[in-house]
């Protein structure tokens, strides 16, 4: 079953994805967050710019999930993974207390036209339902 995701990004590293130099997407946290062990090969993310709009899609090649990490485990993970990742070593300082985590390889970046939606949590994953798509299963490429 396809499953479709908004993912906030800041500025920098969605322009790293876009370009083409970024291409896995990490997330660590403390507990399990939103995205954790939902995220599958084929589903279609939906990137958005944080406070910015939903202005491109990728679908997800590969996933790999983390459970039980500690800061030996996420230095193992830099070394073998930044390369693709793109993080500074100020995020992956900020990041050592995590316990959970899951890396998404990203195939088939493409911009789309710019798609404003009005989001009021601070959830940076959200797997989106018919229910909550934000409007986002009805647009066209």
């Amino acid at each position: 079953m396809l499953n479709y995701h908004l993912v906030i990004l800041k500025k920098p590293y969605l322009d790293k994805i876009l370009n083409g130099t970024k291409k896995v997407e990490l997330r660590l946290t403390k507990s399990k967050h939103h995205g954790f062990g939902k995220v599958s090969p084929g589903d279609e993310l939906f990137l958005k710019e944080s406070s910015g709009f939903v202005c491109a899609k990728a679908s997800v090649e590969k996933v790999e999930n983390y459970e039980n990490l500690t800061p030996e485990k996420i230095l193992e993970l830099k070394q073998k993974y930044n390369h693709l990742i793109s993080g500074d070593d100020e995020h992956w300082q900020s990041k050592m207390d995590s316990k959970f985590g899951f890396l998404v390889w990203l195939k088939d970046v493409r911009t789309i036209n710019p798609i404003k939606i009005y989001k009021k949590d601070w959830r940076a994953w959200v797997v989106l339902s018919e229910k909550q798509n934000f409007g986002l299963f009805n647009f066209k490429d």
